[in-house]
């Protein structure tokens, strides 16, 4: 084997997946067809899921300074507007506390949803620590961090080379490049939505067409200040304009582009600008420009044999709400650890069953989240009626909470065994008596057990799992009814149990996670 893993696509998904590979020991090989960072305007702010995958791998800081620059920018954008908005209603993408400097912590269809409005008493907020302050950072910049930080770990990737075609059989991937064959054990198409990988092997891909056309740019113009800041909707589509100097966004739903890869030129959009929002602006320079729609679709598995798919080669949407990152992100989490485990002889191949059984259900709730958007910006009045409906409810408490709680992920569970109301759901960042959060603890990718109330029975049974599952003992002030949580490599609670819990019940119940999910302890005898 040249590789115990080829990831083909080396955008945040890809890389990101990479890395997590490297820290459970994997030899990963990335190709990247592109030999440099695609400049294209894409996401320019992310939601707090996403932000907290990277916190718990000890890239907060490098965030926060990426964010602080794009303040900047959105600052020098507000000056040139004198301060005023003339009638908008902010103007950015993404989710997080980050959101509450401009106003807004993201939108639904548009619908601004305001940061003075959300509850965050409820669950799903307050639990992600210091990652739920971060927004806007454009996916560029986290393309580049992650890059920086393959490379810190060791993984191979290859810029400029393309794959072209692969031949798998039971025991291995023979993946054809540009620039050679490469064998490996496992082959993961993270190469976008439009992947061959997912062509190649033939997976299923059932959906829903697209019915509308929208641009994403940032232009030189003259004229624009009747725009509106933020979202507006008007009797032709939808148009943004902002968060950042020169930014516009365009929604017609005229059908799908004839084709997606014609240039964008000035005039077509200056076109569509001044027909969507009916201002007569001229647009006399384009900066950065791309186009897409709203076709939704998702494999129905996302493993063929040694060949597995994230990101958007799994599944397709609009890019509303920022939620398709966040999503390709944790498909790298939750199948890093696992494909690892595997890999490494520490886990049976079964498990990697869970990924498709856990991320599936996750990504067909993000597409009807999308779908729903696209249906509250049609022109038609029906639509337009359930808008009004929808701004009235994004006015509320109670609506902008449960909006924004969607919009972050606050509803991700998986379905694991155990009554606890921790089990199957994201780890909330912990503040513990050590001077530290739990996230400070999870940088190494591996499994934590952490003890709040000094058990040596607890900690007897994870010492059978060196090297798989780390043993902190601390305590947690904020929690003082929770006794022990076993955090899996992804983030997400294995096993959880509060104080006072019948010891034998509960030690079993650790016992019985930690095989699940990490195999047989050191020394066990196994049948057979």
């Amino acid at each position: 084997m040249d590789y115990d893993v080829v990831v083909a696509g080396g955008g945040p998904v890809g890389l990101m997946l990479a890395c997590e590979l490297r820290l459970g020991g994997a030899r990963v090989a990335v190709l990247e067809r592109l030999t440099e960072v695609d400049p294209t305007i894409k996401g320019g702010a992310i939601t707090t899921p996403s932000a907290e995958v990277l916190y718990r791998r000890g890239m907060l800081p490098a965030l926060a300074e990426v964010q602080r620059q794009a303040m900047d920018r959105f600052q020098a954008f507000m000056r040139e507007r004198n301060g005023g908005d003339r009638g908008g209603n902010g103007g950015g993408d993404g989710g997080g506390d980050a959101g509450q400097g401009l106003g807004f912590v993201g939108h639904f269809a548009g619908i601004m949803l305001r940061a003075d409005l959300v509850d965050r008493t409820e669950p799903g907020f307050g639990d992600a620590g210091p990652a739920a302050e971060i927004a806007l950072v454009a996916q560029q910049d986290i393309e580049r961090l992650l890059g920086g930080r393959a490379d810190e770990l060791g993984v191979d990737v290859r810029r400029g080379v393309e794959l072209t075609g692969f031949d798998a059989d039971d025991g291995a991937v023979t993946v054809q490049t540009s620039d050679g064959a490469i064998r490996a054990g496992w082959l993961v198409g993270c190469d976008g939505g439009r992947s061959a990988v997912r062509k190649l092997a033939g997976f299923e891909f059932p959906g829903t067409d697209p019915e509308i056309t929208c641009h994403q740019a940032v232009v030189e113009m003259t004229g624009a200040e009747d725009l509106k800041v933020g979202w507006t909707a008007t009797d032709i589509g939808v148009y943004a304009y902002g968060p950042m100097p020169g930014r516009v966004v365009t929604v017609e739903f005229d059908g799908p582009p004839a084709d997606r890869d014609t240039p964008v030129t000035a005039e077509d959009l200056q076109a569509r600008l001044r027909r969507v929002s009916g201002v007569d602006v001229t647009i006399t320079g384009v900066r950065t420009a791309t186009r897409f729609t709203d076709h939704a679709r998702q494999v129905t598995e996302y493993r063929k044999g040694r060949v597995l798919l994230a990101g958007d080669a799994a599944h397709v949407h609009s890019a509303f709400g920022s939620q398709g990152l966040s999503l390709g992100m944790g498909d790298a989490m939750n199948l890093g650890w696992k494909l690892a485990a595997v890999i490494g002889g520490r886990a049976p191949e079964g498990l990697l069953d869970t990924y498709t059984s856990e991320r599936h259900p996750v990504g067909a709730c993000v597409l009807d989240w999308t779908r729903s958007q696209v249906a509250a910006m049609r022109p038609d009045p029906q639509s337009r009626a359930l808008r009004e409906i929808v701004s009235d409810l994004a006015g509320t408490v109670v609506g902008t909470t449960y909006l924004t709680a969607r919009l972050n992920g606050a509803g991700v569970r998986y379905e694991l065994p155990g009554e606890h109301p921790l089990t199957g759901s994201s780890t909330p960042d912990l503040e513990l008596t050590d001077g530290g959060r739990l996230a400070d603890h999870l940088h190494g990718g591996r499994a934590l057990l952490l003890d709040l109330t000094d058990d040596p029975e607890l900690r007897a049974l994870a010492a059978g799992y060196a090297g798989r599952v780390d043993t902190l003992t601390a305590g947690c002030p904020s929690r003082p009814k929770l006794a022990a949580v076993l955090v899996r490599p992804d983030g997400f609670t294995a096993w959880a149990a509060d104080a006072g819990a019948q010891a034998p019940a509960s030690t079993a119940g650790l016992a019985e996670a930690l095989e699940e999910w990490f195999g047989v302890p050191e020394g066990a005898v196994t049948p057979g």
